[in-house]
């Protein structure tokens, strides 16, 4: 159960990984930027991974009584997924600035 959280989550994460990927067509694909991009990536779903597990490690479980958990055991869940896709977006919005500044168009 400690991966679910990212495992329903990836596929959104591989359409940003695409769209990162293919993403703007006007930069030149040389082999450098490329290179760049696998590291990125790569790095990103580390880091998206890393997160969910702390996500998951951090929730704290409602007590059990009389009637079985109370409400709110869905948070062992949600809080995974918040933490990687915000990990995954922390990683992916700096490399598309620094994609940029080192292959977009000179003036």
């Amino acid at each position: 159960m400690r991966y679910l959280a990212i495992l329903l989550l990836s596929p959104w994460l591989l359409i940003l990984c695409w769209g990162y990927w293919a993403y703007p067509k006007s930069l030149p694909r040389v082999t450098a930027r490329r290179v760049f991009d696998v590291l990125v990536v790569l790095l990103a779903m580390l880091a998206a991974a890393q997160c969910a597990v702390i996500g998951f490690d951090r929730v704290d479980l409602p007590s059990v009584d009389g009637f079985g958990r109370a409400s709110g055991a869905i948070w062992q869940q949600v809080l995974p997924a918040l933490y990687g896709y915000a990990a995954f977006t922390a990683v992916l919005i700096p490399a598309i600035w620094l994609r940029h500044v080192l292959w977009g168009r000179r003036r």
